[in-house]
């Protein structure tokens, strides 16, 4: 688990990208500043989803719209203690974009760094990853609609 410090004053986003085996967490404060992030088994999805929430505000998920999506949002509704508003966002791409996205986090050492970056494979799942940019994405939904109102 990787955590940072948190001030509660702010209300944050979890991150979710659901998947059959593994499910990606991230939760972010609307200031894109990172809090958490973890890949975990998609059986202990909701209870860690739990967890988070009594350690952060959280306000609403932002949830990958492909593959397992309406599962886990029914899942989701019928699990959770108390309901959470879900966004869908468009998870296209998003897969291309972590493993980029994990090497600008964890720069490659040794060998690795002499790899062009197109064949370097993250040496761990990159799930949390997707979740992160699936918040970010959102952010810039709404950044985006908040400008063209001016």
């Amino acid at each position: 688990m990787n955590f940072r410090e948190f001030s509660p004053t702010q209300p944050v986003i979890l991150g979710f990208d659901p998947g059959r085996d593994k499910c990606g967490l991230a939760v972010m404060g609307l200031d894109r500043q990172l809090y958490y992030h973890e890949v975990v088994l998609a059986k202990e999805a909701i209870a860690a989803i739990e967890t988070l929430r009594q350690k952060f505000p959280i306000s609403l998920m932002v949830m990958g719209d492909q593959t397992t999506a309406k599962q886990w949002r029914q899942k989701l509704y019928q699990e959770l203690i108390e309901p959470l508003s879900i966004i869908l966002v468009d998870e296209r791409y998003t897969t291309l974009e972590a493993r980029d996205r994990y090497w600008q986090m964890f720069p490659p050492k040794g060998l690795t760094k002499l790899l062009p970056q197109g064949l370097r494979q993250p040496p761990r799942p990159i799930d949390d990853i997707v979740a992160i940019l699936l918040i970010e994405r959102y952010l810039n939904r709404l950044t985006e609609s908040t400008l063209k109102k001016f």
